[in-house]
C-alpha cells in the first residue's frame, strides 16, 4: 500500500462529479486499499476518489464503534429521512476549516463493493453523516458550501476537552 497525496481545496478535481466505475480489477483495489492507508495516516474517517485526484465514483468510510471499513463505489443515497441533525464536520481536503452542516439522521445507500457486487446498505446519525459527506463529494459537491457556523480547532478542542470533564 501507498500513501496518497490529498488533494487540498480549491481544486477542479474536488468540484467535478466523479465518473462511474465500470472495471473492477486489481487497480481498483490497490487505489480503494490506498486511499484506506492515506485516511487512516490523515486521521480521517472517510476519504473520496477526488480527494486523491481520482475522478471516479469510489470513497471509502469507517463506521462505528468497530471502525468497520466500507467501500462504496457508485454508491447512490435512496432514502433519507426528514430528519436532521447538526453536527460539527471536517474534511481532509480542508484541514483548517470546521462547522455546522445540517443533514439527515437517517440514510440509506446503494453501492457496489471492489468486486462489483451490489449490497445496500442503512446508516444512523454519525455514520450516516460521514457516508453523505463522502456521497458529496463524488458528486463534486464540497461541504464548505453547507457549513452555516465556522468553528477554530481551538473551539473545538475547547469544547471537547469540556465534554471530557462533565463526564
Amino acid at each position: 500500500m501507498a500513501l496518497l497525496e490529498i488533494v487540498k481545496n480549491p481544486a477542479k478535481v474536488l468540484e467535478t462529479k466523479g465518473t462511474e466505475v465500470t472495471s473492477f480489477d486489481a487497480e481498483l483495489a490497490q487505489l480503494l486499499d490506498d486511499m484506506y492507508e492515506t485516511m487512516l495516516e490523515n486521521d480521517g474517517v472517510g476519504i473520496a476518489a477526488p480527494q486523491v485526484n481520482k475522478s471516479i465514483q469510489a470513497a471509502v468510510v469507517e463506521l462505528g464503534e468497530e471502525r468497520e471499513v466500507l467501500e462504496l463505489v457508485n454508491p447512490v443515497i435512496v432514502e433519507v429521512s426528514a430528519d436532521t441533525g447538526v453536527d460539527i464536520e471536517g474534511c481532509l481536503s480542508f484541514p483548517d476549516l470546521y462547522g455546522d452542516v445540517e443533514r439527515p439522521l437517517y440514510v440509506k445507500v446503494q453501492a457496489q463493493d471492489r468486486n462489483g457486487e451490489l449490497y445496500e446498505l442503512e446508516a444512523y446519525d454519525y455514520d450516516a453523516r460521514v457516508i453523505q459527506h463522502e456521497v458529496d463529494h463524488l458528486q463534486g459537491i464540497l461541504f464548505d458550501k453547507k457549513i452555516t457556523k465556522i468553528y477554530t480547532l481551538e473551539e473545538i478542542e475547547e469544547m471537547y476537552a469540556e465534554e471530557d470533564e462533565e463526564q
